[in-house]
Formats: C-alpha cells, sequence, structure tokens
C-alpha cells in the first residue's frame, strides 16, 4: 500500500513513480458541451499508462445523490466496481490529471478521498500541460489494465442536498466555485437560469491556480479563503454541477483550512428545481 500526505504530486515525482506496481493514473480531461471530447484527446496523447476516466459515465449516475443535477454522484458501491474495472485497486496511488489546473481531475480525488481509500490519491500538479513542460512524452497507446478489487466505504459524507442547504441558507457560508461571470449571471451556456444561489460568495477555481496552471502555495490559498469563510460556521462549496467545486475543496486542503461541505446537485440542481436565485456581484 501506497500512501502520501499531499493531495498534489509533481510531473517529476509521477514520473519517477511509473512503473510501480501500485501505481495508476486517471486522465479525467473533459470539457463543457463537448462529450466525446475528452476521449479524443486521450486518444491523441496521454500520461503514460493512464487510463481514460470518463466524468459523465464513470464519476456520475444520472440518477444518483444530487439529481437533477448534471453529475450527481454514483453509489459507492458502483463507483467502487466501476474502479475496480477500469484497474484500479485499494492498495493504488491513483493519480488524476486533466488540462484544466486540476478542476476535474479533483472530482475524482475528491471521490476516493471522501470514501477513503486507502492507497491514497493525489491530483497531478498543473496536469498533463505541467507534464509536458517537464520535457516527458505523451503516449497514444490504449491503456487497459486487468481489473482489480477496489474497497471503499459505502456512504458519502461531508455532503448537502437541496433542500437542507435551502433551510440553512444564511447560517452557513456558500462558495461558488463557478468563473465570475457565470456566478453574476452574465453568462450561462448550460444551466436553465443564469446567476448564483442566494447568499453565495464567489471563490472561482482559477484563483486557486498561479500563472503557470499550478495550484498556488499553501500559503498563499490561505490569504485568499480566509476572508471568505466565517469562524464557527460551516462551510458549503457549489460550482456549476458538483465537480468543480471539488477543487475548492483541493485548495482548502493544501491550505490546511477546515474541510468544506460538497452541495453536490450544485446550481445545475439548484436551477432546475425552481428555487431562488441571485444575479450581480452581491450574494444576495
Amino acid at each position: 500500500m501506497t500512501t502520501r500526505n499531499s493531495p498534489l504530486i509533481s510531473a517529476d515525482d509521477l514520473h519517477g513513480l511509473i512503473g510501480s506496481e501500485h501505481i495508476r493514473i486517471a486522465d479525467v480531461r473533459w470539457y463543457l458541451n463537448r462529450p466525446e471530447a475528452g476521449r479524443a484527446a486521450y486518444a491523441e496523447g496521454h500520461v503514460p499508462t493512464a487510463v481514460f476516466v470518463d466524468l459523465d459515465e464513470d464519476l456520475a449516475d444520472h440518477d444518483g445523490l444530487g439529481a437533477p443535477g448534471r453529475h450527481p454522484l454514483p453509489s459507492p458501491q458502483a463507483f467502487a466496481a466501476r474502479m475496480g474495472e477500469l484497474g484500479f485497486g485499494s492498495d493504488d496511488l491513483i493519480v488524476a490529471y486533466d488540462d484544466v489546473g486540476g478542476s476535474i481531475a479533483a472530482r475524482m480525488w475528491w471521490m476516493l478521498d471522501n470514501l477513503g481509500h486507502s492507497g491514497g490519491a493525489a491530483v497531478l500538479d498543473g496536469g498533463v500541460q505541467a507534464w509536458r513542460a517537464a520535457g516527458y512524452d505523451l503516449s497514444s497507446e490504449e491503456v487497459m489494465h486487468p481489473p482489480r478489487r477496489m474497497k471503499l466505504r459505502t456512504k458519502w459524507t461531508n455532503v448537502i442536498e437541496r433542500d437542507d442547504l435551502a433551510r440553512r441558507l444564511g447560517a452557513l457560508t456558500l462558495l461558488d466555485a463557478r468563473s465570475p461571470e457565470r456566478y453574476r449571471g452574465e453568462v450561462e451556456p448550460i444551466d436553465p437560469v443564469a446567476g448564483h444561489i442566494p447568499t453565495a460568495v464567489s471563490a472561482p477555481v482559477n484563483d486557486n491556480l498561479d500563472a503557470k496552471g499550478r495550484m498556488k502555495t499553501a500559503d498563499e490559498l490561505r490569504a485568499a479563503y480566509r476572508p471568505l469563510l466565517e469562524d464557527g460556521r460551516p462551510t458549503v462549496v457549489a460550482c456549476g454541477s458538483g465537480t468543480t467545486a471539488c477543487h475548492d475543496i483541493l485548495a482548502l486542503r493544501v491550505a490546511g483550512l477546515p474541510e468544506p461541505i460538497l452541495y453536490v446537485g450544485s446550481y445545475s440542481d439548484w436551477s432546475r428545481s425552481g428555487m431562488p436565485i441571485a444575479t450581480g456581484s452581491d450574494p444576495g
């Protein structure tokens, strides 16, 4: 069994682990409104030994926790079974990456971490761009590992559903990980109503990253997040579909700040359910 204290791994450290018995890599590239583009990017070139993991098919269940949001969680049992089918085992260190600063890969990291994956999980800091910048090649060979046994906890924790969130608005801190333009309601590419959940504070994923697309330092993240958090109040993170919000969770973990609660359905669930919407830069 391999475990790590950090939720991030550098390209150099990952390169040094490739070929080890208990290392598995997941390519989790995904693009809004382009369902086949992630798999196409994988086929064109991926980190050697990486398996493609589909956000829509492998990390979500249309009828799962968070419906009618766009990426509800599958049952822990179904998720564990699917990971095993893809060749991820309980003793494997699983590294996920994408090409958008980890904002998609963080969803897989969070799922494994939340369910107590014993081998450990990490996100490749800087994603595929950092891999290439370090001078390492990509592979176009499709990878299929033999099935392994994946044992995880049987219940999601640190999650909140719409009705509970609605009752508690104003008594908790709600962070919105979407872009500022979507938060303000100026654009909305996929959900039915533009705006944000009332009382939500904008905490966009891109603010977690430096100019190279890598996670900012713990000190920088603490300085950014502490003014947003209120002492003694629980913090909930949301985004469009419960995916990129996990990057805010990842950033808070790196910063050493208290673990927030994930609103799995996020804005896609909220906006599809006739709930009140706020617009503009004010939380509402």
